[in-house]
């Protein structure tokens, strides 16, 4: 019997801290109506000062292993999606593994940037329908208010804090991962970027006062990329699963922009109650959003056995990526 890699548990966290459209407005020249129109976005978490990355997805880890039933010292494998860790090293897996107690556990990051979970996901699939791992923890967690510069109107807008996790194995019942289909273009990392703070730009005085150590984008630029790449990588998906269209019964999308959102939903045919949001209540949190919106998908809508569900992300580098799902629990 062929092993398929099912998701049999998923877990969020959320910091309790909200940055409303009203906030922004005291501290930039901006308008919730203009934040509203563009990004469909009404507020974000913002995690605490003392608050880390590994913190909040320790959080979320803890939810996913409790809802899948699996103790951490039965845990193979950590994989952990961030372009926020702790630190530079060690790696921020690593720290939730001693902090979980999962000493039999291999433990690295995934640099995705926001199509971080479905990298790691991909990875997860791999080595369990391999036989090389039977339990692996996905974690995806940013602390993107440590990059954002807020007096940046353009940005500053758009990014929130948060985490997401999921347990994968080889399990009768559960979210069978059927395919994820990923791309890459390095050609165009200019677009989004945090220039400074690597081996290319360490950090110096002059570094900091020039607020290198802040995420650049261009907007625009990366909003044409990230529909007809997302576009992309969805129809590649559904044509590797063997599922048309019509089939799709749930889009969860990256969470970046309302219009890229809308615009994709479109192409899809799939009706507007069928696109899950977060958008309003979180903005952007990069490597976690599309986790976040699956978890609260399930938490929130009657996903029924055999129902399909289609995970598309955008991110830095450029990256991109789509996974198709199949409900398998319940009748």
């Amino acid at each position: 019997m062929v092993c398929k890699a099912k998701i049999v548990g998923l877990g969020s966290y959320l910091p309790e801290r909200i940055l409303s459209n009203q906030d922004l407005e005291k501290m930039v020249d901006t308008s919730d109506e203009w934040i509203t129109s563009r990004t469909g976005m009404k507020e974000r978490r913002i995690a605490d000062s003392n608050e880390s990355t590994s913190d909040m997805g320790y959080q979320a880890a803890l939810k996913a292993l409790e809802a899948s039933k699996v103790d951490p010292s039965d845990l193979d494998l950590i994989l952990f999606a961030t372009l926020t860790p702790d630190y530079v090293f060690p790696s921020t897996a690593c720290l939730i593994q001693a902090r979980l107690g999962a000493t039999h556990a291999a433990a690295l990051d995934v640099q995705a940037a926001c199509t971080g979970f479905l990298y790691a996901l991909s990875m997860a699939k791999a080595y369990v329908e391999a036989g090389v791992y039977k339990n692996i923890l996905v974690v995806a967690a940013e602390k993107l208010s440590s990059i954002v510069d807020y007096a940046d109107r353009n940005t500053c807008v758009l990014f929130g804090d948060g985490a997401s996790a999921c347990v994968v194995k080889d399990a009768k019942e559960g979210f069978t991962i059927e395919n994820v289909t990923l791309g890459a273009d390095g050609g165009q990392s200019d677009l989004l970027i945090l220039p400074a703070g690597g081996s290319r730009q360490p950090p110096t005085q002059e570094t900091v006062s020039q607020g290198l150590h802040y995420l650049q984008m261009e907007g625009k630029e990366v909003f044409k990329h990230a529909v007809r790449r997302m576009e992309s990588a969805v129809k590649t998906c559904l044509e590797k699963t063997g599922l048309e269209q019509q089939g799709i019964s749930w889009l969860v999308p990256h969470q970046a922009n309302i219009r890229i959102i809308e615009s994709l939903a479109k192409r899809f045919e799939v009706p507007k109650e069928r696109v899950f949001l977060t958008i309003h209540k979180y903005g952007n949190t990069s490597a976690s959003s599309v986790g976040i919106a699956f978890d609260e998908l399930l938490m929130e809508k009657d996903v029924r056995k055999g129902e399909h569900i289609v995970l598309f992300a955008f991110g830095a580098g450029l990256t991109w990526g789509a996974a198709a799902i199949t409900c398998e629990v319940g009748k």
